[in-house]
């Protein structure tokens, strides 16, 4: 009788344990609340904004303790009055024409023209160089251009700096249009009756019936060949005040051939 009361003693424990370790991993396998699940996906994007930004800095501080390309080369920075002899140099044993625009819509494919050659040799340079890599589309206004080459990150500040602070001599008299998908430099307009181009700038004319007033007045040194439609995206982009787009708008530059 002891022997029967004692198995059924242990065999209640048994039980007793297995339901309560059926019940303890049912509650572990429970599915989450809603308000569990906001805020793990609010960790998750706090984590990730960390991320991103950890990102950034360390690729700022690579580029702070690593020499640049121009810092490399005795060439840079390049003074004002030793401009056209260097980049008609650099032109000569650098033919290529033909960059690619890489960016989060889709990339641009433009044809740089070889009797603007300033222009061509300046902007091959700045792209095998990698300036471009680190800026935006920083000015875009819709039925009109939009424009790139500039960022508010210290990396563009230290490569113009590099670069030297000089001024393209303007080509328009090679006579090319701002007809939609034309390829121009920015000028500053301030104390510039040259209408000498900016070295970093540029611009994409997308008002389709062009933009005949800036002829003669900005070179157009190049021409979209493929990507207009990736241009009307970033033509559409949300900006804010000063048509800076709110979401930047970044870029690679490749130079193909």
């Amino acid at each position: 009788m002891f022997r029967k009361y004692l198995l059924l003693t242990i065999f209640s424990v048994l039980f007793f344990a297995s339901c309560e370790d059926k019940q303890s991993s049912s509650e572990k396998s429970a599915k989450p609340t809603a308000e569990e699940l906001e805020l793990q996906r609010k960790k998750d994007s706090t984590q990730q904004a960390r991320d991103s930004i950890l990102k950034i800095r360390k690729a700022e501080i690579k580029k702070a303790n690593t020499k640049t390309e121009f810092e490399k080369d005795d060439m840079y920075p390049i003074a004002q009055e030793e401009l056209m002899p260097v980049l008609r140099k650099y032109g000569n044993e650098h033919p290529e024409t033909r960059i690619r625009i890489k960016t989060k819509f889709g990339d641009i494919d433009v044809e740089l023209y070889r009797d603007t050659p300033l222009h061509r040799a300046n902007f091959i340079m700045l792209a095998k160089n990698d300036y471009f890599d680190n800026t935006f589309f920083h000015r875009v206004a819709p039925g009109f251009v939009i424009q790139g080459g500039n960022a508010d990150n210290q990396i563009t500040a230290d490569n113009r700096g590099d670069v030297g602070s000089y001024l393209i001599p303007s080509e328009y008299e090679a006579g090319h249009q701002h007809s939609y998908g034309a390829f121009s430099a920015a000028k500053y307009a301030e104390q510039n009756v040259s209408k000498a181009s900016s070295p970093f700038e540029f611009f994409i004319v997308m008002d389709k019936n062009g933009t005949p007033h800036l002829n003669n007045d900005h070179t157009v040194f190049g021409r979209v060949m493929r990507g207009m439609k990736i241009a009307e995206k970033i033509a559409q982009v949300e900006t804010g005040e000063s048509e800076w787009p709110v979401d930047n708008v970044e870029m690679d530059i490749e130079v193909l051939n």
